[in-house]
């Protein structure tokens, strides 16, 4: 082991690996290279999963990277990682043919000649053999690798994995292929990243789930928060709602969350009733658990929304014991032929919601009605309105929507999703 000193810290090498104690914590790159993920024929979903097994070890990620098959730009790429991440994870790029650049531009990256690996080969011919199936003589090429690069048995695939040491930190390069890439990652680098990092480390996020506010009303709420170090705290925003993340990082799950609870319960305090749900929970999950609790049922009527609404209901746990009725209608007028009320135009939206709302719940005879409707109104901006129908009488509430149009529905049926479930809450 060899130490560099500097600028007042010291840099510890492992195997030529680089951890920069100053910073006390090792990170990552991810880059992953294919032309087609540029032109959007494939979904990434290697960067997804990399990215979360390599948060559960502790390891920071800080930048994610997608390349063509270019041998200059993707070599251009990792070089760039290599500046600013002690490990850099690429996949892709490993098969037989000519736009398999991987292996020249890692070579391209490091200084390193490409050189032929016999076992490497012969572990190629072996797959080949084991599957009843002629190896072509492109397939060599898949046992050419840097110079010095530890290489790393694939038993699922036929491309060899490879690890490049440098003083400039590790390059780890996998498959492509999702199978195979998740193997190689459980099986031989995540063992190798732990012994590489030394003291064991987690990274532990949980998320919280609101509705019905911005992602700018949220922040001026809890900014605060978002400016702690350990746990961080951030937003991210989708149509109708906000997500905010709380992650820690210690030595064992347990300590993580202990650094996360306190943070969750003044969230909590601060946004109450906004927050609907913590994970991957819906909120249409989350209401009609909550009207299942309470032995409540419900009837919906809706138009304009492409019936996105009663998909929502229909698709989540406890549909069959709550939800009675449902009635979609392209627009106003083919809503009210359904329902078998007046398709006049002229009444204001909300007015016309409460209408729905009443109807599909004495028809169907359910503890709640709910209407949510969507159209333009007379200056042609989109404009929704949602509305409540119970014993206890009508109440509905209209407003516009100035996001992209194609996230309108999605807006119109969460926000009508959530609005009863606060009703229902009090």
């Amino acid at each position: 082991m060899r130490a560099r000193r500097g600028r007042g810290y010291v840099i510890e090498w492992r195997l030529g690996v680089a951890c920069d104690r100053g910073d006390s914590a090792m990170n990552a790159e991810i880059i992953t290279i294919g032309t087609e993920l540029l032109l959007g024929e494939i979904v990434d979903t290697n960067s997804a999963y990399l990215a979360r097994a390599i948060r559960d070890i502790g390891l920071d990620l800080y930048y994610l990277t997608t390349v063509g098959d270019n041998e200059e730009r993707t070599a251009a790429a990792i070089s760039t990682a290599m500046d600013r991440a002690d490990i850099v994870i690429t996949t892709g790029g490993l098969g037989p043919t000519v736009d398999d650049v991987t292996r020249p531009a890692v070579a391209r990256a490091t200084g390193q000649p490409l050189q032929f690996r016999p076992d490497l080969l012969e572990q190629i011919a072996e797959r080949f053999s084991r599957w009843g199936t002629r190896m072509s003589s492109n397939n060599r090429q898949q046992a050419y690798v840097p110079a010095g690069a530890i290489g790393l048995e694939n038993p699922v695939g036929t491309a060899p994995c490879f690890i490049v040491e440098t003083e400039r930190g590790g390059i780890i390069s996998l498959p492509g292929v999702p199978r195979e890439m998740i193997h190689m990652m459980e099986h031989s680098v995540i063992p190798y990243l732990q012994e590489r990092m030394g003291a064991p480390a987690i990274i532990v996020a949980r998320s919280l789930r609101t509705a019905g506010l911005g992602e700018s009303r949220i922040d001026a709420v809890i900014g605060d928060l978002e400016r702690l170090s350990n746990p961080t705290v951030g937003l991210a925003a989708h149509a109708g709602q906000t997500d905010i993340r709380i992650t820690a990082k210690a030595s064992l799950a347990e300590e993580a969350e202990a650094l996360i609870e306190p943070i969750v319960q003044e969230i909590r305090d601060r946004l109450g009733i906004h927050i609907y749900g913590e994970g991957t929970e819906t909120v249409e999950e989350v209401l009609l658990s909550l009207m299942k609790e309470k032995g409540l049922t419900l009837a919906l009527a809706e138009a304009g929304t492409e019936g996105l609404t009663g998909e929502r209901l229909a698709g989540a746990m406890h549909s069959e014991q709550v939800v009675r009725r449902m009635v979609h209608g392209a627009d106003w007028g083919e809503l009210a032929t359904e329902l078998g009320l007046p398709g006049a135009v002229d009444v204001p939206l909300g007015d016309r919601a409460e209408e729905a709302a009443e109807e599909v719940r004495q028809a169907a005879g359910t503890s709640v009605g709910l209407a949510v409707l969507s159209e333009l109104n007379d200056e042609g901006w989109p404009t929704m309105a949602i509305a409540l129908s119970t014993d206890s009488g009508k109440q509905s509430r209209e407003r516009g929507y100035g996001g992209p149009p194609e996230h309108l529905i999605t807006w119109a049926s969460t926000l009508a999703l959530d609005r009863l479930r606060r009703s229902l809450l009090g």
